[in-house]
């Protein structure tokens, strides 16, 4: 006898399972996530469980390469219908189903993946952005489709509020990156202070150099927080206050960043359960401002040029021609590596 289906197609028990696997591994959206309307909660837990398991993989295994190349291989069945046989892997086929979920979404995350596996790092911005758009903007567009949204300018401020925290990750990781001898820091920032990443590595500190890059990174991610914003009221209104909540919440990581003048090399920033709740506070009163608002202008603001191509993708279901085949090269590269045959990643 088969298992009984959610309402969004998914089998009762693999959701159990992903809702065990955020309970436990990522405490922060799970509590996130209970802002959110069932309809869109359950399914977003499963998506959030298979894009979880594959950051994991890649993050923690021994084997970054192969990580990647798993999880392309996991990604190709799961749209032909035929998923592993996995809990995330059934649920992630069947929001496929469900949603029509555009495969040039998860496939972008697949690269941005790639691209941490190769140790890719980032010459200028807007290359840092490129990145953003593929590890977190991906991600948020694909909450728009199980929200069922695909308004192009909705989608287009739902990738800017996925770079904006994409960006204060990075500005709150700079020590733990180096030591890990890690960079994502624009290189051609790094070279204009007179540093280069073998300096920063080898003495992770908190100079004037690195305060002034983590500063500037919360300026840009600050940006397009308030940009993000006019996007929320083109959401269904039962999802409105969890996104507000999400946009506040990360924001407020900056915001301890700043206080501690921008010293991410010594401390992590974070946010506690107070300031939490606050947030969630003013999320609720946004949110009840926000059914009645006119909307703003800036919700019609031009996308991003490095999320362009998702927000086509996730508003027509079509893939930008040309990203197949850059996605192709890093795979190629990663089969090299995994096969013992290629040279470090030099770019």
């Amino acid at each position: 006898m088969s298992a009984p289906l959610h309402a969004s197609g998914i089998r009762a028990d693999d959701l159990e399972h992903c809702r065990a696997v955020i309970r436990t591994g990522s405490l922060s959206f799970h509590a996130a996530s209970k802002l959110l309307p069932s309809k869109v909660r359950d399914p977003a837990l499963a998506l959030y469980a298979f894009c979880r398991l594959a950051d994991d993989e890649v993050d923690e295994g021994g084997n970054k390469a192969r990580a990647v190349l798993d999880l392309q291989e996991r990604l190709d069945l799961a749209y032909a219908g035929r998923p592993r046989n996995a809990p995330e892997d059934r649920a992630f086929a069947a929001i496929i189903e469900e949603f029509d979920m555009p495969r040039a979404l998860p496939e972008a995350l697949l690269e941005g993946l790639a691209w941490d596996a190769v140790e890719r790092r980032y010459a200028t911005l807007s290359e840092l952005r490129g990145y953003s758009a593929r590890v977190a903007s991906a991600v948020g567009a694909m909450m728009c489709v199980l929200m069922r949204v695909r308004d192009a300018h909705a989608l287009a401020r739902a990738c800017d509020l996925g770079v904006a925290m994409q960006l204060t990750n990075i500005a709150r990781d700079v020590g733990e990156d180096a030591r890990a001898r890690r960079i994502y820091l624009p290189l051609d920032w790094v070279r204009e202070a007179g540093l280069t990443p073998e300096d920063i590595f080898a003495t992770p500190e908190a100079s004037p150099e690195i305060r002034a890059m983590v500063r500037h990174l919360l300026a840009e991610a600050h940006r397009l927080y308030v940009r993000s914003e006019a996007g929320i009221p083109a959401l269904p209104r039962e999802a409105r206050m969890g996104i507000f909540a999400a946009r506040y919440i990360y924001a407020a990581i900056g915001r301890d960043l700043t206080r501690a003048r921008h010293d991410s090399i010594t401390r992590r920033a974070h946010t506690n359960t107070a300031q939490k709740l606050a947030w969630i506070g003013l999320s609720a009163a946004r949110t009840g401002v926000s059914f009645a608002a006119p909307r703003s202008p800036v919700l019609y603001a031009r996308p991003l040029p490095e999320v362009a191509y998702l927000v086509d993708a996730a508003a027509r279901n079509t893939a930008q021609p040309g990203r197949t085949g850059a996605l192709l090269d890093v795979l190629a590269d990663l089969r090299a590596r995994d096969t013992g045959r290629q040279e470090p990643y030099l770019s």
